[in-house]
């Protein structure tokens, strides 16, 4: 498919002994070999895959025919109004040649007896090049048989000719390829490669495509919804919708349900509706019971933990302490200390002495892989291409940092240096997953904790253990994450669900940020430093934070419906709750949550999985915690889910001690007390 404007672009792959073998001799079982350079070239934002015959200029009346399904073919014509003559100096030139090619256009030709047009006696010049963007999927030779060759498939389902590689195969190609696209096996046919056209640098920040026209900007958000919605939903459809009014009349009553079919390709293969999602059962309404009003605690003292160790150092009581953390936080004299614990760099069970050494081992191997990147020369990085990408996406994301912090103010602050400096460190610990945008925010709160390059590293790279699918090129952490959402939703407040489904909004992109980043840039900078260590205890069950979006969605539920938001409407209200919610509310609310489903006794399978409860013992943060703990508890008001009024537990703020631990019976996931 040809590429309007395009007249030169950087060449990163190269190879001539490409043939195409055709059957236009005089009998059908001659092929006439057309030797060609097969080029892959970088221009703009876009890549372009190029073949073209070796030994000629391609002249304005070449025609690529290509068979599909042996039905119909492709035909390459020129354009009517180019089709002037053009001298031999203009056709001499590489980036002339590539101005005329983008004079041709694409049309079917149907054929009813399945056989491609005659060509002339001559050898064709045949030439063709296509958008990255365009590609569908590659099919591969057997092993053993003969030349290595390649076909190309492209969306709209044009077959494009094999291309034989005579001299040496195809491997480079294809290494040259997955720099830009995802590649995997077809599950039907090994030979075949599946595009999963995604843009893996994930460079292009969302301000710099507000510049673009709007069928430009939908590309690049379908290929990297990372960057759309780490800058917010909102100007996405603004913007959108505001361009297609403006380029196109026939648009201005364009229905929300197209833009929501546009969301719904982003990330491919997503489906929220349960009955139609391979694996769910239909979560159909079941009685919850009364959600408890649970209670918060001071922050856990730098007292209370140091009468939690040991002589040598170890921590004593963890579950308890764990639990102290979850219900109140931690003081922020005491997080340099505890998080190192929660993150898992400290063995719980270590003494101080283990630590230390601990600690000088991590610090010698931090500084090898900080070398490995320092030592790199500019002309060495010019040819890694990787780790070039990966250096230019770090400055421009550190230097996006919330400076509102005075760790992080000033342009040439040391906190943004050790910022830059540990995230390109990390690139070459996990070279694989390398940089990808929205690590940043997940790294400054740790090295503000930790004030220390080698602390926040190793803490960082537990994090990111934990995060790792959030930033894989197939995102299917994400989508797995936004399936179990809309799960728990649906059995929270079908109603809900039912509203936001009518509205185009069922798929829950909304939340996309908040699950990427761990809600990073919907609470201040303090606040977000409490939601953390409280989610790092792994209480009260698996997914904590899908329970948390479920308790802001809850907050939002009346002013949402009973103002009638539409698609776009709920997309800028959710955008603008950034910095705006309560985090203590927040947590007394998702705890309330895990209470109520946890001592429902017909909690469904799909639910049970989610949180963790199947075919173990549940135990809630109250257990085992003393009652001096109930000091500066501050209830939390009853959910608006519910539509009747809850009776108000331990409302006069005394807690009953007794343990309430729950367990799943053998039949499904029926829990019983236990």
């Amino acid at each position: 498919m040809a590429t309007a404007g395009v007249v030169s672009g950087k060449i990163v792959y190269e190879q001539e002994g490409v043939y195409i073998h055709s059957s236009c001799g005089k009998t059908s079982d001659q092929d006439s070999l057309i030797s060609g350079i097969l080029r892959v070239l970088e221009k703009d934002a876009e890549v372009i895959v190029d073949w073209r015959p070796l030994d000629d200029a391609l002249d304005s009346s070449s025609i690529l025919y290509a068979r599909k399904d042996s039905s119909s073919v492709v035909e390459w014509t020129q354009a009517p109004k180019e089709r002037g003559h053009r001298g031999s100096e203009h056709l001499n030139s590489y980036e002339a040649e590539w101005d005329m090619v983008n004079t041709v256009s694409f049309k079917r030709k149907p054929h009813t007896n399945g056989d491609a047009p005659s060509h002339r006696n001559e050898k064709s010049k045949w030439s063709f090049l296509f958008s990255l963007t365009d590609l569908k999927s590659i099919k591969q030779n057997k092993e053993g048989m003969g030349w290595s060759y390649l076909v190309f498939c492209l969306k709209d389902d044009v077959v494009l000719p094999a291309l034989h590689f005579h001299q040496g195969d195809s491997k480079l190609l294809i290494e040259s390829l997955e720099k830009y696209v995802v590649l995997c096996e077809s599950p039907q046919d090994k030979r075949t490669l599946l595009v999963n056209c995604q843009n893996k640098s994930l460079s292009q920040s969302f301000e710099n495509l507000l510049d673009e026209p709007a069928y430009g900007l939908i590309q690049k958000i379908k290929k990297d919804p990372y960057t759309a919605t780490m800058i917010g939903f909102s100007k996405v459809t603004n913007y959108i919708f505001d361009s297609l009014r403006g380029s196109d009349p026939s648009t201005h009553h364009r229905p929300p349900s197209e833009m929501a079919d546009f969301l719904s390709d982003a990330i491919p293969g997503l489906k929220i509706n349960q009955q139609e999602e391979p694996g769910f059962e239909v979560i159909t309404r079941i009685d919850l019971g009364e959600r408890p009003v649970v209670q918060r605690r001071e922050p856990v003292s730098l007292e209370e933990w140091t009468k939690n160790i040991d002589s040598e150092g170890r921590i004593l009581n963890v579950d308890n302490m764990k639990q102290m953390i979850f219900r109140g936080g931690l003081s922020h004299a005491l997080r340099k200390q505890a998080w190192k614990f929660l993150l898992g760099y400290f063995p719980w069970d270590s003494t101080k002495e283990e630590r230390t050494q601990l600690q000088k081992q991590k610090t010698d191997e931090y500084f090898r892989m900080k070398l490995q990147w320092k030592s790199v020369s500019q002309e060495q990085e010019k040819r890694n291409s990787r780790l070039r990408d990966y250096r230019s996406l770090i400055e421009k994301d550190v230097n996006r940092t919330d400076r509102t912090n005075k760790f992080y103010e000033g342009q040439d602050n040391p906190g943004l240096i050790l910022l830059h400096d540990i995230l390109m460190t990390y690139c070459m610990y996990d070279f694989d997953l390398g940089y990808v945008q929205g690590m940043s925010d997940l790294l400054s709160p740790l090295l503000y904790v930790m004030e220390n390059e080698v602390d926040a590293f190793w803490c960082f790279a537990s994090y990111m253990d934990q995060m790792h699918q959030n930033f894989e090129e197939q995102m299917q952490g994400m989508k797995t994450q936004l399936i179990q959402l809309s799960t728990l939703l649906r059995l929270l407040d079908s109603g809900f669900c039912s509203y936001l489904e009518s509205q185009d909004s069922g798929y829950l992109y909304f939340c996309f940020r908040w699950l990427l980043i761990r809600f990073k840039r919907e609470f201040s900078f303090l606040d977000i430093l409490r939601l953390w260590e409280v989610m790092w205890t792994e209480l009260p069950c698996k997914n904590f934070h899908l329970l948390l979006c479920c308790a802001i969605l809850e907050s939002e539920k009346q002013q949402i419906m009973e103002k009638h938001y539409g698609f776009n409407e709920i997309l800028k209200h959710i955008n603008e709750l950034s910095m705006k919610i309560d985090v203590e509310d927040i947590l007394c609310k998702a705890e309330a949550i895990s209470l109520q489903m946890v001592k429902c006794k017909e909690l469904p399978q799909a639910v049970c999985e989610i949180l963790g409860l199947q075919d173990s013992e549940v135990t809630t943060p109250d257990s085992d915690i003393d009652e001096e703990e109930n000091v500066g508890m501050t209830p939390c008001p009853a959910s608006a889910f519910q539509s009747n009024a809850l009776p108000t537990l331990a409302a006069s703020g005394v807690r009953d001690d007794s343990p309430t631990q729950t367990s799943v019976s053998s039949d499904g996931c029926r829990l019983t007390p236990a």
